[in-house]
Parts: C-alpha cells; sequence; structure tokens
C-alpha cells in the first residue's frame, strides 16, 4: 500500500514537472531562453573559478611553509605568499560576481513564469462555470493561487540555477581527487554523497506529507477568516463573534501544530545530513593527515582537501535544500495544476462564431434543465421574447425564475432542448458574444470594492465621464452622487457595503444603461427600492427598454403590468401567459392568487402603518400590538410572495443617508 502510494505521488510529481516545463522554457520567448543559456554559461564559468579557490588557499599555504616550487613559465613574484592570498580573494570575488550575473539575468525568465501561470490560471478561473465557483470557497482558493504562484518561481529558479551546477562541482570535485590524490578519496566522497542524499530525500518525502498537512490548515484558516470578514455584517448581527474566532482559532491550532512538525523534522533533517557528512569529512581528513606524516602530502595539501571539502558541503546543502524546496513548492502548486486541470463546463465549440444580432429576438423552445440529475428544474419551457418587446417571467420561489437568465447568459447549457437568438443557438457562437448584447440588472447587487465611476463604468469601460454620469441620471441617482463628498469618486466599499440596497441597485441599473445592449435582462431590478423611487426607476427602465428586448423576472407583480406578456412558472412548467388583464381574468389562476395576496399584504401594511404614531423624538411607537390572525396577509404566503417582498422597499430600500 506504501509502495503504491510513494508510485502514485512520484507520478503525481513528474506531471507536475511536465505541466511546468513550458514556463521554464517559455518557446514563445527567444530572448528568455538566451537569458537561460547565458545564465547558465555564467553559472558553469563560477564553477570552474571556485574550483581555483582551494588550489590558491593550497599554494599560499605551501608558500608560507616554504614548500612551494615555481616552474619555468610561472614568475616566481606571482608565487609570492602575498600574491598567493591576493588570487585566493580575487578568485572568491570574481565567482560571486558571475553567480550575482548569473542571478540577473534569470530574475526575468523567473518572474516571467510566475506571471504567465498566474495569468492562466486567472483566466481559467473565470473560464468555470458558475457550478464551480458557487461550490469553492473564495479564501482557500486565493491562497492556493498564491502560494502556487510562489511555488513555480521557486522550482524554476533551483532547478536551472541550482540542480545543474551541484552536478558539476560533484564531477571536478570527484575528477580533481581521483587524479591527484587517488580512488580511495573519490570512493569515501561518493559514498558520502551517496548516503547524503539518500538519507535527504527519505527525509523530505516523510516530510511531504506533514507540509501538506500545514498547507491544509492554512486554507482552512484562510478560508474561514476570508468568509467571516465577507459576512462581518451577519456576525455582527447575531454577536457571533466569539463562535467566528474559536472556529478560526481552532483551524490556526491545526496549523500550529503541523508547522511545529515542520520545524521539528527538519531539525532532524539537518542534524542527520551534519552527522553523515562529518564522518565523511572526519574519514577523509584523518587519511590526509595520515599521509603527511608520512610525506605524501604536504600541509597544503591537507588545507586543500579541507576546502575542498567545505566547497563541496554547500552544494551538498543545496541537494537537500533544493530537493526540498522542490518537492514543497510542487507540493505548493499541485493544487495550482488541479485547479487548471478542471473542465470548463460550458466551452465554445471549435471555430464558433460571433453571434450577429439583428432584430434580438429570444426564444425557448421545450428547455429542460437540472442542476442535479435527481432534481429537474425546467421542465419543457417553450417561450418567445419577440424583438422590441418585452416578456415577464413570475412564480412562486424555486419555479426556476432566475434558472431561465443563467441559461441564457450561457451560465450553464441546456440539457434538452435550445434557446436561440435571432435564430442562432447560443451553444453554436461564442460566450463572450452573447454576454456582449445582453445587459443584466440583477437582484443581488455586488460591486467591486472601487469608485461609484469605476462600477458605473464596468458596463462599458470606454465610456467617457459624461455619458457616465448621464447613465446615472437615467438610473436617478445623480443628484444622491453629487451629494458626497467626493462624488463620482466615492469608494463604495467591499462589495458596495457602503451604500444602501437600493443604491446599489442603482448603480446596477446605470451600469447597465451605459452598455445599451439589444437584449435586457432584469431580475427583480426594483426589489430593493421604495414605492416612490421605484415607479421613478421603472420609467427610467421602460424608458431606456424600448427598442430592446426585454426579459423580466419578477416577484413583485406591480413591476410587470406593463409586459407585452406575463409567463408564469410552476414546478418548472409554464402554468399560465398572457397579459396582466388576461391573466387578471382568469379568477381562480395563479397569477391572479398572488396578486391578490400582494394587493392583501400591501393593503394590511398600510393600515397597520395607520395604527402607529411617531412621537416627537421620531420613533415610530405602535398605538396596539399586531395580531397576525387578524392581517393574515402580512404572514408568509405559500404562494411563495411574503408580506417582506410586496412592501415599498421602506426596510431595505434607497436611504441617501446610508
Amino acid at each position: 500500500m506504501a509502495n503504491k502510494t510513494v508510485s502514485a505521488d512520484r507520478g503525481s510529481t513528474l506531471q507536475t514537472i511536465r505541466n511546468l516545463w513550458p514556463y521554464m522554457w517559455p518557446a514563445e520567448r527567444p530572448d528568455l531562453k538566451m537569458r537561460v543559456v547565458y545564465a547558465t554559461f555564467f553559472l558553469v564559468s563560477a564553477k570552474f573559478v571556485l574550483m581555483l579557490v582551494p588550489y590558491a588557499f593550497k599554494w599560499a599555504t605551501n608558500a608560507l611553509d616554504g614548500k612551494l616550487t615555481a616552474a619555468e613559465w610561472i614568475p616566481a613574484a606571482l608565487l609570492a605568499p602575498v600574491m598567493l592570498v591576493v588570487a585566493y580573494n580575487v578568485f572568491r570575488i570574481i565567482q560571486q560576481g558571475l553567480n550575482q550575473l548569473r542571478d540577473a539575468l534569470f530574475a526575468s525568465v523567473g518572474q516571467h513564469a510566475v506571471r504567465q501561470l498566474a495569468y492562466r490560471t486567472f483566466v481559467h478561473m473565470h473560464n468555470l462555470s458558475l457550478r464551480f465557483h458557487l461550490e469553492r470557497r473564495t479564501g482557500g482558493l486565493s491562497r492556493i493561487i498564491e502560494r502556487g504562484t510562489k511555488g513555480i518561481e521557486t522550482i524554476v529558479r533551483f532547478t536551472i540555477l541550482n540542480t545543474a551546477p551541484t552536478i558539476i562541482e560533484f564531477a571536478l570535485t570527484a575528477v580533481i581527487f581521483g587524479f591527484t590524490y587517488g580512488w580511495q578519496y573519490v570512493a569515501v566522497t561518493g559514498v558520502t554523497i551517496y548516503l547524503y542524499a539518500w538519507f535527504t530525500i527519505r527525509a523530505s518525502d516523510w516530510r511531504i506529507q506533514i507540509r501538506r498537512d500545514m498547507n491544509n490548515s492554512d486554507t482552512d484558516a484562510n478560508t474561514k477568516a476570508v468568509d467571516s470578514l465577507l459576512n462581518f455584517e451577519t456576525v455582527k448581527y447575531f454577536g457571533n463573534e466569539e463562535m467566528e474566532s474559536r472556529r478560526f482559532d481552532e483551524s490556526m491550532a491545526g496549523y500550529e501544530r503541523a508547522a511545529t512538525r515542520v520545524w521539528t523534522s527538519l531539525g532532524w533533517l539537518n542534524f542527520g545530513q551534519g552527522v553523515i557528512f562529518g564522518i565523511g569529512m572526519l574519514i577523509m581528513m584523518g587519511m590526509s593527515a595520515r599521509a603527511v606524516q608520512v610525506g605524501e602530502q604536504t600541509i597544503g595539501d591537507f588545507v586543500f582537501i579541507n576546502a575542498m571539502l567545505m566547497q563541496l558541503s554547500i552544494p551538498l546543502n543545496f541537494i537537500g535544500f533544493i530537493y526540498r524546496e522542490i518537492r514543497q513548492g510542487l507540493t505548493d502548486i499541485e493544487q495550482m495544476f488541479d485547479l487548471l486541470d478542471v473542465d470548463e463546463e460550458v466551452k465554445d465549440k471549435p471555430g464558433a462564431a460571433d453571434l450577429v444580432v439583428s432584430d434580438g429576438t429570444v426564444k425557448f423552445d421545450d428547455v429542460h434543465f437540472a442542476y442535479d440529475p435527481q432534481r429537474q428544474i425546467l421542465k419543457g419551457i417553450s417561450f418567445e421574447v419577440p424583438a422590441g418587446k418585452s416578456v415577464a417571467i413570475v412564480g412562486p420561489s424555486g419555479a426556476g425564475k432566475s434558472t431561465i437568465s443563467r441559461l441564457l447568459y450561457r451560465f450553464y447549457d441546456v440539457q434538452q432542448g435550445a434557446i436561440t437568438i435571432d435564430g442562432q443557438d447560443v451553444r453554436d457562437v461564442t460566450q463572450k458574444s452573447v454576454r456582449a448584447v445582453i445587459g443584466m440588472v440583477p437582484q443581488d447587487t455586488v460591486l467591486f470594492n472601487d469608485t461609484i465611476r469605476y462600477n458605473i463604468r464596468y458596463g462599458r469601460p470606454d465610456a467617457t465621464d459624461k455619458e457616465v454620469e448621464k447613465a446615472a441620471e437615467m438610473a436617478q441617482i445623480g443628484d444622491f452622487i453629487r451629494s458626497l463628498p467626493e462624488g463620482f469618486e466615492t469608494m463604495v466599499g467591499e462589495r458596495g457595503l457602503k451604500l444602501s440596497g437600493g443604491e446599489k441597485q442603482r448603480v446596477a441599473i446605470a451600469r447597465t444603461i451605459l452598455k445599451a445592449p439589444p437584449i435586457q435582462v432584469l431580475d427583480e431590478a426594483t426589489s430593493a427600492l421604495d414605492t416612490a423611487t421605484e415607479q421613478e426607476i421603472q420609467q427610467a427602465l421602460d424608458f431606456v427598454s424600448k427598442g430592446r428586448t426585454t426579459l423580466v423576472i419578477a416577484h413583485r407583480l406591480s413591476t410587470v403590468i406593463g409586459c407585452d406578456e406575463i409567463i408564469v412558472l410552476r414546478d418548472g412548467l409554464i402554468a399560465e401567459r398572457g397579459t396582466h388583464a388576461s391573466l387578471m381574468a382568469m379568477m381562480d389562476g395563479l397569477y391572479a392568487s398572488m396578486w391578490a395576496r400582494q394587493s392583501e399584504a400591501i393593503e394590511a401594511e398600510k393600515k397597520l402603518r395607520e395604527a402607529q404614531e411617531t412621537d416627537e423624538m421620531g420613533v415610530i411607537v405602535r398605538k396596539r400590538p399586531w395580531d397576525p390572525e387578524a392581517s393574515p396577509a402580512l404572514a408568509e404566503t405559500d404562494s411563495g410572495v411574503s408580506a417582506s417582498t410586496a412592501r415599498d422597499g421602506s426596510a431595505r430600500g434607497f436611504t441617501s443617508g446610508s
């Protein structure tokens, strides 16, 4: 079982390295390839210069001992002790300079790799389906991407800059020892390196699982922290700060345990490496000391062997360091590559053309759809939104109203039937072109943490400031924006939380007005507005919708009276359809029943307000307690439309003071 696990782990590692290769050797950037080549050249040159450092040390020692003899072609002055000491330090400086030049040349290669992988991951995340993002946790996802982008730089840098030179240094050391001092020194060096590498790899493999546990705990803690902060108001509403802190601390406790094990295991790894290398050095220095005593070697040779072994300890340490960093880097980025391997649920067909809109007619033809095979949402929906006309979709909660807008946007593809725009199946054209011709005002508006101007201009990034301000005026939010100290440059906060629900909805409406698409989807576009403001916005929407195909998804039936056709959904099927007048004529119909319940709710609330008085401080005081049996319309209705839905929005609507 353990062998299978190790085999699978190595197979995953090899696959990850294959995935990394395009970033390590970018085919589309010959200039970066040349930088890699130059960096490798300077790297190898630095290693050869490094080999001269122990020789200079040896010659200087022998010169001081009076046992250095000059060759005929070498001037005696160059072999003076002072000159040899100078040469020793010059060689070290040159070697350091070559290493720094290598790093400078390779810096752009590593950063290019980080940028490309981060960009590819970011694009891929946006190409994945809505289903994926609804199931993922933003905090954990962001941490995976953060660690992955850092991991690739580590792997690329250590693979190119350290693995090859380490091998070169081992080879040069073995050749020098073999030709100068005999095979015994090569044998001891080889055994030491083998045992050192074997121990390092085994210990590092053991530590990898500990590292994974630490990463998982880190991801979990970050996820809880981000979720809690994103839902700051909800935490405050229910006074659950202690519970959130406790959940975060539990995750951090797991991280603490795993991180402690990581550092403890690192200590054992370093100690074991030190023992193995120390024993190897002890044997070789003992052999050299004995050779000096019997006159086979000079003191300079003893110093030379010591210097060579000390230099060898650096790349030996790099064996452990490189292996650990690469394996840990692979561990950090394997989740990112898992994300990149997630298949895009909604894909453009090969060679798909852009959607060409002439009129803007939208047609649903026998559409079946289910998020889960065991729960069918739409069970054969067929309707048409003629060019320039408006069609409303109403019905109880869970009837499939919002699903229709998601399918039109191609967040999902239908499982049976077809959705066409001007006779073109949306599955046969590019997703980008479909979404370019549709404007959406969603029920739950989420804004970017940027300025009001940026959020409105998001509908059409190339719009001028004048066009942005005009769109704000049409959305009935221009006066409010001008009343703010910073006007259109006001920051809206995380998810737009500095604005009220009504203000956010107005910004969303302005954004769609600016986009000016031929097809519009209004998903409860005025749900967060009070009655008076709703009428003003509705007039603006009616004006903007003129000549445009409009699909209105609504709970509040008063907003769809003027639509050319109203479709009533129930349990994924069309229960009724017609104009407001024709549907109201069906006294026992679902639409008429929903209308009656909403009217009762509005009337009951009106009476409730009449039963209230306001004291001189502006605090509302009830004259008499509310009896739910006396006002049943204020209780939640079985049609899926509650009194809170039918209210005029005073509790959650537009408040200029928010």
